[in-house]
């Protein structure tokens, strides 16, 4: 049974994790090279990641710099991004491409915030689906009635103290998306 618990909790920390790294993604008015994450450039005829062609960097705020490795690749680089959904239009000067992040108005931070608000439930649907899963492991052993009762409130102490963590981190989130 303790094998459970220690599964659950494990499970539970990579649910957080998951919540974080998709919080990453949702943009706060300053300049993250993780939003470039997902953008890949036809590049010899194969899908290739930004991050492999190029060095990425954040000179300023809001600004972020892509210098590609190889000059040929810049159109691809550009087109690549452009036709993303990143929703940033680049800037190219023959040797790098600059993306300007504009600033964000009230209703887009607004939006953004129930973005992440829907995340976080995302993530909190996640916690009870491996409460249940470890609820059935703990109802299908061969423990007496009281153990089960005592292993299933061990089991909900574990979700109320991720579900804490994770209004923590909305909390955080919003306070980074409303601040201008």
């Amino acid at each position: 049974m303790d094998e459970v618990l220690l599964e659950t909790e494990d499970r539970m920390q990579k649910a957080i994790a998951n919540m974080e790294t998709k919080f990453l993604n949702v943009r706060a008015g300053r300049a993250n090279p993780r939003i470039l994450d997902k953008v890949e450039v036809e590049y010899y005829g194969s899908p290739t990641p930004l991050i492999q062609l190029a060095t990425i960097s954040v000179p300023e705020a809001r600004k972020i710099v892509i210098k590609p490795f190889d000059r040929n690749s810049i159109s691809d680089i550009e087109k690549a991004i452009f036709e993303s959904d990143i929703g940033l239009t680049p800037n190219n000067n023959g040797e790098t491409i600059t993306l300007v992040i504009p600033e964000l108005t009230e209703e887009r931070r607004k939006e953004y915030v129930k973005e992440a608000k829907t995340l976080a439930e995302e993530a909190r649907i996640a916690l009870r689906n491996i409460r249940q899963d470890a609820n059935n492991d703990i109802k299908r052993s061969e423990e007496t009635e009281d153990e089960k009762d005592a292993y299933m409130e061990d089991v909900q102490e574990l979700i109320n103290k991720y579900n804490k963590i994770v209004d923590e981190k909305l909390k955080e989130k919003e306070t980074e998306l409303m601040s201008v």
